[in-house]
């Protein structure tokens, strides 16, 4: 509702300043052609009008809507052609056709739905057999007019209105109803009853428009008869200079556009507009940009927009554009490379000569400017330029250099190819032609007339400057700039030298001079550069590059008003402001139906006066006010539409149209959405967008022209889409929203959630059950464990207890041991002491005398050795020793004699005193036997033993 209301009130505010906006006389305005091609519907287009958010539409063969960027058709029921649109403001778009009426409404996600009101027809007027020609919307009311009844819907209900003689149209001027009642005349529609209108005899048959007039009159228009003005109580014929014509090519629709002009469409030659005095302002028809002269309807919006609903296609025409056009349609004179008004005429130079038409200063008086072009008689062939040098105008020709009088010419020149003409002071011309440089100068009569040519320079001379020094830029027809400085006298050039890319310049073709506020600027496809004559070197102007932005390859520079300059890249036109020290302003938005219709290389523009330029265009000219070439930075713009909303999951699929905020929820399964806008604005301008998906996107897109944005793989939850628009890169529009949502896939559901909560609860009590089981567990394997380590710690004190045991005991042994090896070794010695000492006394006994002094006897001797024998080899000893040797070596010889039982006694006596280390004087003195008689027993016993060669017998005995 808001939005609406709005909407509304800029409409009004828009409307108060078309009021005081005046309608070009010169040329026609700027015309649009919507074609049938891109429209994809019929033909005809019967009746027009817009609803209240901007969109138009159609009657067509349905319901055509238009939104300055997209077409839509919606068909009626059994595909009926509309004849008859109306837009109540408030949602309704109420439509007719032969035999139904009713009204399209958007539902709730914004598609156009089709109602039918004609069952609401009393039954004794059904059924509806004839055509719906127009409908008037009237507060609580409705009316629909078919030439045998107008049928009024109110609160829900019909009531019928029938003439006595069938209607032809139902016209409303403000708040009163008028129908002719073919054969009887006008009557006005009063309370249901049709009054009729004393004297309307005079404006016999066929009243196709009544319109509201000044003081409260009318003007009601005709078929045949012309105009007429009604003012209460007469009817009167209105002369005016639009009488003839619209009686003869049939007068057919008409409106009142910007309050105080009257528009009429005809039937046979395109639309005349004239104002309040009955002045003839503008005619459009197919030869001046209509796409057919035929016009079945017509429509003025809040923006001065004239729609035309044509025989074939669709026509807006911008009445209020900054640009008026003449075109050559028929091709009469060719090309246009040069235009200018002078002395009451205006001149076009074209490939073909020069032509020329009267120029009648009318704009002022809103009288139609009317042109009839003719050839000037002896100026046949390529026209380069007209200049104008102090009241003289001149032609740069093919042919050579003429001075225009009126409708002739004078040749001053025959020297072929002039290009361009240049002031070098107040009394000489300088031209710039195929061979070189012209001088003029100005004779007596204040006429122009050749000096010179300029001798020693030939080269073929496009475009050319004067600097400060008075050298002579001169830009060469194709490659190249040279500086030519001239002689005092003008006729010869002292020097000249040539500049290409080896100087800076970015490339040797397509390099321009010009003067840019009294300083020399070169152009080319890279930028502007300057000439440094410090070091005779080019070099890039930054400064003007950077804010000519796009414009800095502008191939032509034009003077213009003031500090004003055009300037023109490859077909597109933009106009710089230059005024403010340190400024540069620059605006092409406004002259962008320019782009493309200028002669490249050769674009014309002429001030015809203080504030009206003259710009050349291939086939005629364009007028273009200076106070109309500044833009309304406060006007109110329309919202943007969120035209449709797409699923573009799998196969594309319309979700929404026209913005429809009601609830969209899309499926997981299809988060692919495109979202399509439009701003419905119609006059020729810059359009950019800039959008912002709230709870997706970080922030506010770039302006752009797309009128679409894809969104991909979506997540589940809500989101809100802002787009605003922007125009000529000055007024930005209010931000529009569209809120949708994306549902949470179907393991994200509610119902999923439940489940999941569900098995949540299930999963707590399992995981609770199974936590106190482990945690059970836990603690009895904690006191198992306990257990355990107790009796553990108990064990390994009980260990540590029987180890001290053990270890006290072995302590005790190995005391033991080492007593009774101390014994073992005693015994030992005390048998060795033993033996050695009966060994001694066995050797004495052979010294032994008897009293007489005589040796003892050989049997006292036996005897004496036989007992120390006895005592030497006595086994007592070696049963002692073998005793306490097993005591203290763990049974040795039952070891010994398991492992090697072949060995003998003697054998067993060697191992135990080898074992106890012994040295062989010992184990000798032991066995009683020699220390030779040692070492063969080791040898034999190794050999008993087998041991290897490398094995020490003594280790062997001490491992065993």
């Amino acid at each position: 509702m808001l939005k609406r209301v709005w909407f509304s009130c800029a409409i009004l505010l828009v409307n108060l300043l078309a009021v005081a906006a005046d309608i070009k006389s010169v040329g026609v305005p700027y015309v649009q052609n919507y074609t049938k091609f891109q429209y994809q519907s019929g033909n005809q287009n019967w009746s027009i009008t817009r609803d209240e958010h901007g969109v138009m539409y159609f009657g067509n063969e349905g319901l055509l809507s238009f939104d300055g960027r997209y077409w839509q058709l919606n068909r009626m029921p059994n595909g009926l052609i509309v004849r008859a649109v109306a837009a109540d403001g408030k949602g309704r778009i109420y439509a007719g056709g032969f035999g139904e009426f009713g009204y399209w409404q958007a539902n709730e996600r914004g598609f156009l739905k089709y109602h039918s009101l004609t069952p609401l027809i009393p039954k004794n007027a059904r059924p509806l057999k004839e055509e719906i020609w127009k409908i008037y919307i009237d507060h609580d009311q409705v009316l629909f007019q078919a030439f045998g009844a107008i049928y009024r819907y109110t609160n829900g209900t019909i009531s019928v209105i029938k003439p006595q003689k069938p209607f032809l149209f139902l016209f409303r001027t403000g708040k009163r109803y008028f129908a002719e009642e073919i054969g009887s005349g006008l009557f006005e529609l009063k309370n249901n009853r049709l009054s009729y209108i004393n004297g309307s005899d005079k404006l016999g048959s066929r009243v196709l428009t009544i319109l509201p007039y000044s003081n409260n009159k009318l003007l009601i228009g005709t078929a045949q008869n012309g105009l007429f003005i009604y003012d209460g109580q007469t009817i009167t014929p209105w002369q005016n200079q639009a009488n003839d014509f619209l009686k003869n090519y049939q007068l057919n629709n008409g409106v009142v556009v910007a309050g105080k002009y009257y528009a009429f469409g005809t039937i046979l030659n395109g639309i005349v507009v004239i104002n309040g005095a009955g002045n003839v302002v503008q005619h459009v028809n197919k030869a001046s940009g209509l796409q057919n002269n035929t016009v079945l309807s017509l429509y003025t919006d809040s923006e001065q927009n004239l729609w035309a609903g044509l025989d074939n296609g669709i026509d807006r025409i911008e009445l209020n554009s900054p640009l008026n056009f003449y075109f050559d349609k028929t091709g009469r004179f060719g090309t246009v490379y040069s235009s200018i008004i002078f002395g009451n005429k205006i001149y076009l130079g074209t490939n073909q000569g020069l032509f020329y038409s009267d120029w009648k200063p009318g704009i002022a008086s809103n009288l139609m400017q009317p042109f009839d072009f003719k050839l000037i008689p002896g100026s046949q062939g390529q026209v380069w330029e007209l200049s104008m040098h102090d009241g003289r105008l001149l032609c740069s020709h093919n042919d050579g250099t003429f001075q225009v009088n009126g409708n002739t010419i004078t040749k001053i020149s025959s020297l072929a190819g002039g290009w361009t003409i240049k002031k070098l002071n107040d009394s000489l011309l300088i031209q710039g032609c195929y061979t070189g440089l012209i001088i003029y100068r100005k004779d007596a009569a204040g006429n122009w007339v050749l000096n010179n040519k300029v001798e020693g320079f030939i080269e073929p001379s496009r475009l050319l400057e004067q600097d400060s020094k008075g050298h002579i830029w001169v830009s060469h027809a194709y490659k190249g700039i040279y500086k030519v400085t001239l002689s005092a006298d003008r006729k010869r050039a002292v020097a000249q030298k040539y500049y290409d890319k080896r100087s800076g310049l970015p490339d040797s073709y397509n390099i321009g001079v010009f003067n840019l506020d009294d300083r020399i600027v070169f152009s080319s496809d890279s930028g502007f550069y300057v000439y440094d004559d410090i070091t005779d070197h080019f070099y890039k102007y930054q400064q003007l590059n950077k804010k000519l932005h796009t414009f800095s390859s502008s191939n032509k520079i034009i003077a213009a008003i003031g500090h004003k300059y055009w300037f023109i890249n490859h077909g597109r036109v933009a106009l710089a402001n230059l005024s403010v020290p340190g400024k540069l302003s620059i605006d092409s938005n406004r002259f962008s139906m320019l782009n493309g219709q200028m002669v490249q290389n050769y674009e014309n523009i002429s001030l015809i006066n203080n504030r009206i330029y003259l710009i050349s265009i291939d086939d005629g000219f364009v007028i273009l006010d200076d106070r109309d070439a500044v833009g309304d930075n406060k006007q109110a713009l329309p919202a943007v539409l969120v035209r449709k909303v797409e699923n573009i999951t799998n196969n594309t699929a319309t979700i929404s149209e026209m913005g429809a905020n009601a609830d969209i929820t899309l499926p997981y399964s299809e988060n692919n959405i495109r979202i399509s806008f439009s701003l419905p604005y119609y006059k020729q301008a810059k359009i950019r967008y800039q959008y912002y998906l709230e709870g997706y996107s970080r922030h506010w897109s770039e302006w752009s022209p797309q009128t679409q944005k894809e969104f991909t793989n979506l997540g589940a939850g809500s989101y809100q889409f802002k787009v605003r628009a922007k125009i000529n890169d000055q007024n930005i529009s209010g931000i529009t929203t569209f809120n949708f949502e994306i549902a949470a896939p179907w393991y994200a559901g509610k119902v999923a959630i439940v489940c999941y909560i569900i098995l949540a609860i299930a999963l707590y009590y399992i995981v609770r059950y199974y936590y106190r089981r482990k945690l059970l567990r836990h603690q009895q394997e904690i006191q198992a464990r306990m257990k355990k380590e107790q009796e553990e710690i108990l064990r390994q004190k009980a260990a540590a207890s029987e180890q001290h045991i053990i270890t006290i005991k072995n302590e005790q042994l190995q005391a033991d041991l080492a007593s009774k090896s101390r014994e073992l070794a005693n015994s030992a010695m005390n048998i060795v002491y033993k033996n050695e000492l009966l060994q001694k006394i066995s050797d004495e006994i052979n010294n032994f005398k008897d009293s007489n002094g005589k040796k003892l006897s050989e049997d006292q001797l036996k005897k004496i050795r036989k007992t120390i024998d006895e005592g030497m080899t006595d086994d007592r000893d070696w049963n002692v020793f073998e005793n306490s040797f097993n005591e203290a070596h763990e049974n040795f010889f039952k070891k010994l004699k398991h492992q090697h039982p072949d060995l003998v006694p003697n054998d067993l006596k060697l191992c135990a005193y080898l074992r106890m280390n012994m040295s062989s004087k010992e184990m000798a003195s032991l066995l009683n036997i020699s220390l030779r008689g040692v070492e063969i027993r080791r040898y034999r016993l190794r050999k008993k033993l087998n041991l290897p060669h490398d094995k020490n017998l003594t280790e062997f005995l001490l491992e065993l």
